[in-house]
């Protein structure tokens, strides 16, 4: 058990973490940042619609300006796996992989992990990722797929939007369901009739990149696309700020007030984890005001600076 009792404890170093520590650092509150190193942000290829940055910007180099930003003003992040988190008598405990850890406040930023096809190869995904064949973000960048070929693999409500939404940018659009025949209702069918978005059943197995494409076997035989999307939800990781009491929805997103707190006083909470947009901006403007909260909190309970 570390002795000294920090300001906040900041969990998960992606943009809504870094953020926060750059906020916080810069009210010259004692922080800590702890990152076990799965920002969803770093497996972004290149983002063109984060303002600031014209010719795009690849996930990890944001990222990596984000740390050294916030390292100016002494806020370093340290490879850490959070597993425990608890508050009592109005102090935070946590406990990750190589010690415990007390704070005032707690800020979890721990996001979300998208559901890949069970059949994807690991390193086919990740070098389809790499040079656009695959993409998990359609308000990212669906700019980016105007007039291609795209196939989005999902069924149900969540596959009928996205493909809906992916509908603006380009006519060769399929919906392709993941393991079987599709599970959609009567208004999902007309309305992807309605838009000419074609459905095929799945299963999707055999994935490789053929050219410059995406390639998969599916019930109407092998299909080629310039573009995928997995449409198959995401699992919010929101178990440390649950296990501390506070509330979340049904879908497992934590749930906040205006100022990013939690049901647990002293809890707060920001970016992909919060339901929300999952957009880097929405996650950085969140963390500004829970920064700020947090500071503001402190500074009702004592003067921050003696």
């Amino acid at each position: 058990m570390n002795d000294e009792i920090d300001d906040c404890i900041i969990i998960g170093a992606g943009p809504a973490g870094l953020t926060a520590a750059i906020y916080l650092a810069r009210y010259h509150l004692s922080i800590r940042l702890f990152d076990c190193g799965s920002s969803r942000a770093a497996m972004i290829p290149c983002t063109h619609n984060h303002a600031g940055y014209p010719d795009g910007i690849a996930g990890k180099e944001l990222l990596r300006l984000m740390r050294e930003q916030a390292a100016k003003y002494g806020a370093l992040r340290e490879d850490k796996r959070v597993e425990t988190l608890a508050r009592d008598d109005g102090i935070f405990t946590v406990g990750t992989d190589t010690g415990t850890y007390r704070a005032r406040t707690v800020l979890v930023a721990t996001g979300v992990v998208n559901r890949r096809p069970a059949t994807l190869n690991p390193d086919v995904h990740d070098a389809a990722l790499a040079r656009g064949l695959l993409r998990y973000c359609p308000v990212c960048d669906g700019y980016e797929v105007t007039d291609r070929r795209v196939a989005v693999i999902g069924s149900a409500d969540h596959g009928t939007s996205e493909a809906l939404f992916l509908r603006a940018f380009t006519r060769d659009l399929t919906l392709i369901c993941p393991d079987g025949d599709h599970d959609l209702d009567a208004e999902c069918i007309a309305k992807l009739d309605d838009a000419g978005i074609v459905r095929v059943a799945g299963p999707c197995e055999g994935f490789a990149i053929e050219g410059e494409q995406l390639a998969f076997d599916t019930a109407d035989g092998r299909m080629a696309f310039d573009s995928v999307y997995p449409a198959m939800g995401s699992d919010v990781r929101s178990a440390l700020a649950a296990m501390a009491g506070a509330q979340t929805s049904e879908k497992d997103c934590i749930m906040v007030d205006d100022h990013l707190q939690t049901s647990v006083p002293g809890l707060f909470a920001a970016g992909d984890v919060v339901i929300g947009l999952d957009q880097i901006s929405h996650a950085m403007g969140q963390a500004g005001v829970a920064a700020t909260r947090i500071r503001n909190l402190l500074s009702e309970q004592r003067p921050l600076r003696r």
